[in-house]
């Protein structure tokens, strides 16, 4: 494996990259990973500048992708001061009102977490990188971290029902990954949670949420792209998202990704 150096405002810090492996996203596509040196263990404001020229953290893996031919792993985020609900969400935000929302440190994870997650992953993505799911592979997931990472929990009449992690940054909270109880899917928990996470970001007075890559032609993902506005990272800057994208606008801007792209590229759906 080679060491790779990526342009940023990080090089002093030790990168690599992976070879050629499946995509998670796209079927028959390959994907490369740059990734920061596991054993270099980074601070809240290694993160935060990590976060804001693409990188996501899993456990201890911190990564972006960097994928020849491709650019369709879009990080994107919300602006939380900004944002403002629509109608699907603002039904999201009605239907679960009488849950109680507890916040707690990734260190206080019992076996009621996991077994929630175990569940969510069983029934779930049964068909992804991380079925079957274990205890070890949820702590490394999950409870390890390298910054202050927390759990937003959801309980009805103190059944958790789902559970958020996030990790807090300089500027924001990084969406990390949400599981709750399938059988509850009606209560749109995964929307929900995303407005939790903005509505907390605002409390504390942060600028952002950020929600990780946003891939246009993953239908799965596309969520995302309905919390407006929305900052996405193209060409090293964060460009804004002003309104929700229809599917065909969704799928001429993945086309338009699919090739490398010249500096300073501009589309006319993003500002």
């Amino acid at each position: 494996m080679n060491s790779y150096q990526p342009k940023s405002l990080l090089n002093e810090l030790q990168y690599y990259i992976t070879p050629p492996h499946d995509c998670s996203y796209l079927t028959k596509k390959t994907a490369r990973m740059v990734f920061l040196d596991p054993e270099h263990r980074i601070d809240v404001v290694t993160l935060s500048e990590l976060s804001r020229v693409g990188f996501r953290r899993s456990g201890d893996f911190t990564y972006r992708p960097e994928c020849n031919l491709c650019r369709q792993c879009i990080s994107s985020r919300v602006p939380a001061q900004e944002f403002t609900m629509n109608s699907i969400q603002k039904k999201a935000w009605k239907k679960n009102q009488d849950l109680e929302i507890r916040i707690i440190s990734t260190n206080d994870a019992t076996d009621e977490h996991f077994q929630l997650y175990e569940k969510y992953i069983n029934e779930r993505h049964a068909d992804g990188d991380m079925f079957p799911p274990t205890q070890e592979q949820f702590e490394k997931f999950l409870v390890i971290s390298c910054t202050d990472s927390i759990f937003i929990e959801f309980r009805l009449n103190q059944k958790l029902i789902a559970v958020s992690t996030c990790d807090q940054l300089d500027d924001g909270l990084s969406a990390v990954y949400t599981f709750f109880e399938p059988k509850e899917s009606k209560r749109s928990l995964g929307t929900f949670a995303i407005l939790k996470q903005i509505e907390y970001a605002r409390s504390l007075g942060l600028q952002y949420v950020y929600l990780g890559y946003w891939v246009p032609h993953s239908s799965k993902m596309n969520y995302k792209s309905q919390f407006i506005p929305l900052d996405l990272l193209l060409d090293g800057q964060w460009r804004r998202l002003n309104r929700s994208l229809t599917s065909d606008e969704i799928q001429q801007l993945g086309n338009s990704l699919m090739t490398t792209l010249p500096t300073g590229w501009n589309h006319p759906i993003i500002k």
